[in-house]
């Protein structure tokens, strides 16, 4: 899977707003698709974990494929229409002393038991789409993987960044 990667995200403009939307098709019914999303052990296997109570609102995410000394995030239950919509967000010290704001939309629609995810990040700095369009072709790439009952291993980082970067970067240049 790792020799050659090309985009498929698209630039949408929502709210306002640059996002970047990527989709995914699973030949799964929606629920499944939709635990893969939502359940801590099914979200391990290709992305992270999260705990906490998401009845509170939030919850703390860890990206666990990102190695292990990964420090957890706290994420925003903004949506959760279960098995169709889930909306989170997380805000971060961006480097310039101005917050990182990560909102995160995944919708999940079954047409005759083929599941399909459009997954979409709002990109307040367009800038930062070389590396966040790579960024998810990746994990979605993982997720596909491991719904498919395939090792997320053999989706390499190394095909994605920075061979999509340019691509990505085009995609939201002004």
């Amino acid at each position: 899977m790792s020799a050659d990667v090309t985009a498929t995200g698209r630039r949408e403009i929502r709210d306002g707003v640059a996002h970047v939307v990527l989709e995914r098709t699973f030949a799964a019914p929606i629920d499944a698709v939709w635990a893969a999303i939502t359940e801590p052990s099914r979200l391990e296997r290709w992305i992270g974990t999260w705990a906490g109570d998401p009845a509170d609102g939030v919850v703390e995410f860890r990206m666990t494929a990102e190695g292990e000394d990964v420090e957890s995030e706290r994420f925003s239950i903004l949506e959760c229409d279960p098995p169709r919509r889930l909306v989170v967000e997380s805000a971060s010290p961006g480097g310039d002393g101005v917050d990182d704001v990560w909102r995160l939309e995944l919708d999940l629609a079954e047409t005759d038991g083929t599941t399909t995810l459009t997954f979409a990040q709002g990109l307040p700095r367009p800038d930062s789409a070389e590396n966040v369009g790579p960024g998810w072709e990746y994990y979605l790439d993982r997720l596909v993987a491991a719904e498919a009952g395939r090792g997320v291993a053999g989706v390499e980082w190394d095909a994605y960044h920075p061979a999509l970067a340019s691509s990505y970067e085009a995609m939201f240049r002004d």
